[in-house]
């Protein structure tokens, strides 16, 4: 059902009877209701009371919220992971980063669909951050990193266009093991904000509230905290 949710076969705001949920995922009621309880703990859905359940919707505002606050986040745990990091570091990222480029090479060119896909692509950008020094910084990330998962899987599956996801993770890489804060930052912010767009560009129709004048999410400078 996760799977389902996050891939928008269950679409935003969905009615999830129980009934028609047991049948098509062959389970009992109370499995069912476990399930669902640790879905609303992930905001994957939301619990309207004696009324049961429905698939969490999306909207803009959340979007645009979760992509400044993660930019936020992001950019400060790189800043100081690039000032900390030590050689060990720096292999875990290139390590990291090799085995992301052997799974695309495997898959294929829809490699970004694949849940496999997601747990590497994650562990990467785990490593970029994972010498900051900072575990409520590292915990805080992520959190809203998982949350952003269901936007992440909308934008690879309905966007129209290729995106080279490898050169800009390319890029990052080049970034982080030359020291570059400024250039680094620049491009986690980049790379974080082109999701959001790709939703909102394709994906609109899973946005009720979409209008001509709220496309593009309002982009805001991010700054780094001083130590």
């Amino acid at each position: 059902m996760r799977q389902d949710i996050v891939n928008c076969v269950l679409k935003p705001g969905e009615k999830l009877r129980f009934e028609s949920l047991r049948e098509r995922y062959e389970v009992s009621f109370s499995t069912l209701r476990e399930a669902l309880s640790r879905l609303a703990a992930e905001n994957l859905v939301v619990a309207e009371g004696q009324r049961g359940f429905v698939v969490a919707p999306v909207s803009i505002a959340d979007l645009n919220d979760l992509t400044d606050v993660r930019v936020l986040v992001e950019r400060e745990a790189l800043a100081k992971a690039i000032r900390k990091g030590d050689d060990l570091w720096e292999g875990n990222i290139l390590s990291a980063f090799h085995r992301m480029e052997r799974l695309q090479q495997r898959i294929g060119r829809e490699y970004y669909l694949s849940d496999e896909w997601s747990v590497v692509h994650g562990e990467f950008h785990y490593s970029l951050v994972a010498a900051c020094g900072s575990p409520v910084l590292l915990e805080m990330r992520a959190k809203l990193f998982e949350r952003a998962h269901r936007y992440r899987r909308m934008s690879s599956q309905f966007r129209t266009k290729w995106r080279e996801k490898d050169v800009e993770h390319k890029m990052i890489v080049d970034a982080v093991m030359d020291r570059n804060i400024e250039t680094a930052l620049s491009l986690i912010e980049r790379h974080i904000r082109e999701t959001s767009e790709n939703v909102i560009e394709h994906a609109g129709h899973l946005f009720p509230e979409l209008t001509t004048e709220t496309r593009r999410p309002t982009k805001k400078p991010a700054t780094v905290a001083a130590e």
